[in-house]
């Protein structure tokens, strides 16, 4: 049987209480559960919103702590894929936080684990003075052969760390944000995550944050550019279908990713 996933992406607002976003996730993990979804993602920093003046420290936890516990006991539960953004302890750090995307199995087992390489210190934001960035790129892994990849926001403006995944076998690519909303954000937003899919011939799926100050507007995707879902500025359960067939037939009359002559030019 050739390999196909049920994708959902929770787009929700967060709350400064880690105890009240479990709350929230565990009503969309039934939510999505209840319709047939393999995996769901959720927003960056899904653990708890940044308090200015707060430092994360106070919320950050090592990934084996009570946040992680508690969303490996409802993926368990529900039998479901689980991926989602939180804030992780660094040994020794006092006032940052590592901002951290995790990818765990229906039974539990952590997938993959990614610190976002970009952070966004633009357009009146430095996310720097609260996060640590990580220098190691996303990682590729399997889920019911499929091969996924993880990126973070931001990320989505760098367009060589989307090809870098697509070469190293992505066939999709999910990316948990807290995209800002303002003056051509939201185009970007959508731009982006449709060129992305485009230009590596790959399922991209956005799952972002709403309410203020977030654009929302989650969206799916496929690998010719085509939105197969989208949600507004609410909360709302984004749910599509990736399948291998669709990956394949782009690839035979699009074979971009053969064509790629990577010595040629500068990263």
């Amino acid at each position: 049987m050739t390999p196909a996933l049920t994708i959902a992406l929770a787009q929700t607002d967060i709350s400064r209480i880690p105890d009240e976003n479990l709350q929230t996730a565990r009503r969309y993990v039934q939510q999505a559960a209840a319709q047939g979804a393999d995996l769901i993602a959720f927003p960056e920093m899904f653990m708890a919103r940044p308090q200015e003046g707060v430092p994360l420290t106070t919320i950050a936890e090592p990934l084996d702590g009570p946040f992680v516990s508690t969303l490996v006991a409802i993926a368990t539960e529900h039998d479901i894929a689980v991926i989602c953004g939180l804030w992780e302890k660094v040994p020794g750090e006092t006032d940052r936080a590592a901002n951290v995307v995790v990818a765990l199995g229906p039974d539990g087992a952590l997938l993959a684990r990614y610190n976002k390489v970009h952070l966004f210190d633009a357009l009146s934001v430095r996310e720097s003075d609260l996060m640590l960035g990580g220098d190691t790129p996303p990682p590729v892994f399997c889920f019911k052969g499929m091969q996924l990849g993880l990126a973070i926001c931001y990320d989505l403006r760098f367009p060589e760390l989307f090809r870098d995944l697509a070469l190293r076998g992505a066939e999709a690519v999910i990316i948990p944000s807290a995209w800002y909303a303002g003056t051509m954000k939201e185009e970007h937003w959508l731009t982006l995550l449709q060129a992305r899919a485009i230009e590596n011939t790959m399922y991209v799926g956005g799952c972002n944050l709403c309410g203020a100050p977030f654009s929302a507007r989650s969206a799916v995707f496929d690998p010719f550019g085509v939105m197969l879902a989208s949600a507004g500025e609410g909360k709302a359960l984004v749910l599509a279908q990736i399948e291998r067939t669709r990956i394949d037939e782009v690839r035979t009359k699009l074979p971009a990713l053969t064509h790629t002559r990577s010595g040629l030019f500068r990263s």
